[in-house]
């Protein structure tokens, strides 16, 4: 039983060791020695590491780490290494590769890393004059935000454009400043966070209004990545195969309710490769979702259609905010040996290889959805889990896994009885 006596209000708990914190952890909550052990065993992440990265450290939570194989992005074989706790994933883009590769694998684009500033300006009774004033400073602002990062200007980055938009909202209208900036192999958060502060009191000055907030979107669109994909008819299993993932879209870019679960499956993909190689996988997902909706009706992220040769084509283009520099990516050591294992050096590199994955991951999904329906391979992969989730240890795994795929039933009722068999036969 836990203590009824427990309280959340630890004085000091930010500042003890990672030690100390499980300690107190440990007595507040009652936890038994193998709890206080889990958390203690820090796996492949230093526990110093850990403490630096995020705030009361007390352990850290292991995700399996797959490879993805048979995958040719630009011309390039590529091996890329996936996180994700959820079976059938990585799978999933290995069949989707291995099946276009007789028509060169995936070809991708990118518009260039620019990411948007935002800075809010209210208080102001003529708006369309404000925007024009600050337009017009268009020049002292560039000087302002280059100021502001002379190492991001060193290496070829900086302030590229301005943009002001009028808002009107249930509170008067807005000004609305974009800064635009370029960011290089930096996912460019904390960058364009400080050109924003830095301009917001000039911004003021000019229009006599007051500056709120100063922050970055996460809706990037001009900093698109795009990847395209042919598969054969004879690698798919033909036109029926073809026409019925044709349908599968369609029927996600008419419906938002499926449209959610669609994406949610671009994004297994996505997210995989973007938590692996240590980037931001809340700013990726925000992104993706807010850009699937810009028609002002959440769509499909993806396209596909019949080329002149009945062929299948698959094609994705999203917003992919990644970096190399900065952030987990430079702390994580997991995250740069991913990095090593891709063979990328350029953020630009890492957007396509990412937005190739979501495109192999989408076209798996689309053929099991109109071919066998989703359950028959999701839980056939499953089915390890569910014979560890009854308790099968060692070689008992496989043997109930096998019957459980045989059975055409992954329960953990079924599972549990069946090793109940296993293990009464062994008697």
């Amino acid at each position: 039983m836990s203590k009824t006596n427990i309280t959340s209000r630890i004085p000091g708990f930010h500042s003890m060791s990672v030690e100390a914190r499980i300690a107190r952890l440990a007595e507040l909550t009652d936890l038994d020695e193998a709890a206080i052990a889990q958390l203690s065993n820090t796996g492949n992440l230093e526990v110093e590491t850990a403490d630096r990265m995020i705030e009361n450290v007390v352990g850290t939570m292991n995700i399996p780490v797959g490879v993805a194989t048979n995958l040719i992005v630009d011309g390039r074989e590529i091996l890329v290494p996936m996180a994700t706790e959820e079976s059938s994933v990585v799978a999933a883009v290995c069949n989707a590769a291995k099946q276009c590769r007789s028509a060169g694998g995936i070809a991708t684009s990118s518009s260039g890393p620019l990411m948007i500033a935002q800075v809010q300006l209210l208080g102001v009774s003529d708006p369309e004059n404000a925007r024009f004033k600050i337009l017009e400073r268009r020049e002292e602002i560039k000087a302002i935000c280059d100021e502001t990062d002379p190492v991001l200007l060193k290496f070829g980055g900086g302030f590229r454009d301005l943009e002001v938009r009028v808002l009107e909202t249930d509170d008067g209208p807005m000004v609305i400043t974009h800064l635009i900036v370029d960011t290089g192999d930096a996912m460019g958060a904390n960058a364009v966070n400080s050109m924003a502060e830095a301009v917001g009191p000039r911004i003021e000055a000019w229009t006599g209004g007051r500056v709120l907030l100063r922050i970055l979107s996460n809706l990037a669109d001009r900093r698109l990545v795009r990847a395209r994909g042919v598969w054969k008819l004879e690698n798919i299993g033909g036109a029926e195969v073809r026409d019925g993932m044709l349908s599968a879209f369609r029927f996600a870019d008419a419906d938002p309710y499926r449209a959610a679960t669609h994406n949610k499956g671009i994004m297994n993909g996505v997210t995989a490769v973007v938590m692996a190689s240590g980037n931001d996988t809340r700013a990726i997902e925000a992104g993706a979702h807010a850009f699937a909706a810009r028609s002002g009706r959440y769509r499909s992220l993806t396209r596909w259609e019949g080329d002149a040769e009945g062929n299948l084509v698959g094609l994705l283009e999203m917003p992919m905010a990644v970096g190399l520099v900065g952030g987990a990516t430079k702390i994580h050591p997991t995250a740069q040996t991913a990095l090593k294992i891709m063979g990328v050096s350029k953020a630009d590199e890492l957007a396509r290889v990412i937005a190739a994955v979501g495109l192999a991951q989408n076209f798996a999904a689309l053929k099991v959805l109109a071919t066998t329906g989703v359950q028959k391979g999701h839980m056939s992969l499953h089915a390890k889990n569910i014979a560890a989730m009854a308790g099968a240890l060692g070689e008992e795994v496989e043997l109930v896994a096998a019957k459980l795929k045989e059975m055409g039933k992954v329960r953990v009722d079924i599972a549990e009885r069946l090793l109940a068999e296993l293990r009464g036969g062994k008697a």
